[in-house]
This record gives structure tokens, C-alpha cells and sequence, in this order.
């Protein structure tokens, strides 16, 4: 978790406290708002496809809320589980590259972005997966600073700015960085 999350963290988890006890007391399952969030990332991602960036924003943005509920509902009510953990991980692989499929195919005639948005999922998918097999071989690895929550804010800031050529740009550098950093780590603490 970066740095920006960690100091973040407890301000969103005291705003949202209300949220979270309401969605318990109707007896909303962590899982289900897992699924909720995937459900409004396919919408956003279905109007990025129409072209309707500051639409795919807005949904996008309450998916990417639904996912931090989710977590902050298991923890505060001891709803935890390892197959809720396993299905947030999974779905938040989804989601990081649904919205990116459909804006390489918004832009499809255009090479530069394909390129981009290519880099965008491998990074993506390199920032996850290098920390889950670090973790995996025994090592704890906590390094880097382009994580989920910051690709989000970079992608839904670029879609309701319009600017997604340069937010997917970021994410691509971002994440690259973050997975390489993190290749480095390990070979560093496992020599």
C-alpha cells in the first residue's frame, strides 16, 4: 500500500463508517459488493466503449467504491474469508483491465494507444502478480508506489477530464515501475 493510501486510509474509513454500518445492518455481504462494483465497472466500461468518457467515470468511480467498502465492511465486522479474499483479488484484476480493453478499442486506429494501453494491462497485471509471488516464495512486499487504488484515481481522473491518453500513459509507466521495483526487492532479499 503507498504511502498517499496508508495516510488516506483512516480519513475514508471514519467518512464511510455510517455507510458500512448501514450496508451490515441490511445485511450486505462483502462479497456482494465485490460483485456490485465488477457490475458498474462493465457499465462504465460499456460507456467508454459509446464514447461517453465522463459517464464511464462516474461509474467507474462508484465501482472503485463499492470495492473499498467491501474490504472495509469484512474488517470492521469480522466478515472476512479466504474465498472473499480470493474473489476481491480476482475481480479486482477485471476491473483494472475491462476499462482499458474498451478505451485500446475506442481508440483502436490508433497504434500509440494500443501500445499504451497494452503496457497499461501488463502492467497491471505485473504490479499484482509480482507481490502475490514474492509473497507466495515467503517474502512480504510492500514496496511500490503504483498500486490499485492509485490506477484507479488515474483512470477515472483521465476519463472525467478527458485527458485518458495521458492517465493511461501513467498507469503504464506507474505500474511498470512499481513491478520492476518490486522484481528488484526480491532479488535483493532473497540473495
Amino acid at each position: 500500500m503507498s504511502q498517499f493510501i496508508k495516510n488516506i486510509k483512516p480519513i475514508w474509513e471514519e467518512k464511510t463508517a455510517p455507510v458500512v454500518d448501514f450496508l451490515y445492518r441490511l445485511n450486505i455481504t462483502p462479497n456482494f459488493l465485490t460483485i456490485c462494483g465488477l457490475i458498474l465497472i462493465f457499465i462504465g466500461s460499456y460507456f467508454i466503449y459509446l464514447n461517453y468518457l465522463f459517464i464511464a467515470g462516474i461509474f467507474i468511480l462508484f465501482g472503485n467504491i463499492f470495492d473499498a467498502l467491501d474490504g472495509y465492511l469484512a474488517r470492521k465486522y469480522n466478515k472476512t474469508s479466504t474465498f472473499g479474499a480470493f474473489l476481491d483479488s480476482v475481480i479486482d484484476r477485471y476491473s483494472d483491465v475491462i476499462p482499458i480493453f474498451a478505451l485500446i478499442y475506442l481508440y483502436k486506429d490508433n497504434d500509440l494507444f494500443f501500445l499504451i494501453g497494452a503496457a497499461a494491462i501488463i502492467g497491471s497485471f505485473m504490479t499484482s502478480y509480482t507481490r502475490a509471488r514474492c509473497e507466495g516464495l515467503g517474502y512480504e512486499c510492500k514496496i511500490g508506489a503504483f498500486e490499485r487504488p492509485e490506477r484507479s484515481i488515474f483512470l477515472i481522473l483521465g476519463l472525467l477530464s478527458g485527458m485518458v491518453f495521458y492517465s493511461i500513459l501513467l498507469i503504464a509507466i506507474g505500474s511498470n515501475f512499481t513491478a520492476f521495483q518490486r522484481i528488484f526487492y526480491f532479488y535483493k532479499e532473497s540473495s
